[in-house]
């Protein structure tokens, strides 16, 4: 992603993901980079930040998506994450028994 928005390193929560943008005439796939930060300083709110590789993409310019959780927010994402993690672990564990 040589036209980065966001910077990705070691520290980066996670990279390299399968990624999508939708609009009302295209979807385009390309990869992801996915964040979670909080300031270093006196934290107030945690942000959760998307970016996809935009030498893949047609219809979008360079950007990322930035969204400013509050810490109970946060741990709703968090739950709601795990509830579906747990829902595609338990119908991959049924797949792999047939």
């Amino acid at each position: 992603m040589p036209d980065r928005i966001m910077k990705v390193n070691a520290y980066t929560t996670l990279d390299l993901l399968d990624g999508e943008a939708e609009g009302h005439d295209f979807t385009e796939e390309a990869f992801a980079v996915v964040n979670v930060t909080s300031p270093r300083r006196d934290p107030d709110h945690i942000s959760l930040q998307l970016e996809l590789d935009n030498t893949e993409l047609e219809h979008l310019p360079a950007h990322a998506e930035t969204v400013r959780l509050s810490p109970a927010e946060a741990r709703e994402l968090a739950a709601d994450l795990e509830k579906h993690a747990e829902k595609v672990e338990a119908a991959a564990g049924e797949d792999d028994e047939d």
